[in-house]
């Protein structure tokens, strides 16, 4: 069973829809739920830090395992995951970022998100782009490439360009941003919860485009503001955007040296004793993909279906 013993860590954002991530009113509470009965069902489901510490320790913990993680600090995850997992007594990991929390950092790829949906444009020139946004479908597309581009540069040059846009192509309305995201309130109650809180970043920046000594600080005291705002350990990170373009052996030094035991990417695959410890994968989610998108990774307790 040793050989055998692996980890699947799921990771989703918001529940119901938002401008980055749009989807129909009350389907992503509905979606959710009936993905934790599946996993109820059919999985183990394990506190994410527990679980690491039996593959540290070198105990068998078999090949069912699944974790639940939570990024960002949406408000819907407080309101609408929360209730959720107590109901089905499911244990979860939220992945926070202090300067979310205190409301000093605004989620650029909502920002962008909102100034694409509600434009008074019919086309965007911009950094050399003929873009067509005369109709939703085509704002949308266009959203998608430009937020690529962003995601290829520091923080300040992003929010820069984010700033350019909402100018450029006039939305209507207010983003309504500083409403997305639960407060440092929101996350005391968390951990009051049981809930386990850990690190997301300072800023949510794109760490592998800042430098070494940005990634250092930002790392630091991102777990420093964890520890003494929430009483937590804080001994897990997940690097924002989490693909292999967005961290580097930079940010893995960075992550290592700020104290942090393990790190989290969003590159799919399952954690085995193996697994390099400030390269966790994770199985991206979203609360309507159903689990299709991790079937593969859960398939042997899928198989066999027995309960928890």
């Amino acid at each position: 069973m040793r050989g055998r013993a692996r980890l699947t860590v799921l990771c989703w954002h918001n529940v119901e829809g938002t401008w980055c991530f749009p989807s129909p009113p009350g389907a992503g509470l509905r979606g959710l739920e009936r993905q934790f009965r599946l996993l109820r069902r059919v999985a183990r489901v394990v506190p994410l830090s527990e679980a690491l510490d039996d593959f540290a320790a070198g105990r068998s913990i078999g090949a069912r395992n699944v974790a639940l993680t939570f990024d960002d600090g949406y408000a819907d995850q407080l309101e609408l995951a929360v209730p959720l997992l107590e109901r089905l007594e499911l244990p979860a990991t939220f992945f926070l970022v202090p300067g979310l929390l205190s409301g000093t950092v605004r989620p650029w790829w909502e920002v962008a998100g909102w100034a694409f949906a509600r434009c008074r444009r019919q086309r965007l020139s911009w950094e050399g782009q003929e873009l067509d946004v005369s109709t939703p479908e085509l704002r949308r597309a266009a959203y998608k490439r430009v937020g690529e581009r962003l995601k290829r540069r520091d923080r300040a040059a992003r929010e820069s360009a984010v700033d350019h846009l909402v100018e450029l192509l006039d939305p209507k309305g207010d983003p309504g941003d500083d409403r997305l995201f639960f407060d440092w309130d929101g996350a005391r109650s968390l951990v009051r919860r049981g809930f386990a809180a850990e690190s997301h970043s300072l800023n949510h920046a794109i760490l592998s485009q800042e430098t070494p000594q940005e990634q250092e600080r930002d790392l630091n005291e991102s777990r420093r503001r964890l520890r003494e705002a929430l009483g937590v350990a804080a001994d897990l990170v997940a690097y924002p955007n989490g693909t292999i373009r967005d961290y580097s052996a930079a940010t893995v030094s960075a992550a290592e040296a700020a104290g942090y035991q393990f790190a989290f990417t969003m590159r799919s695959g399952m954690h085995t004793a193996a697994s390099a410890p400030y390269e966790v994968r994770r199985v991206p989610m979203t609360p309507l993909s159903g689990l299709r998108a991790a079937r593969w990774s859960l398939q042997d307790a899928l198989a066999d279906g027995r309960g928890r």
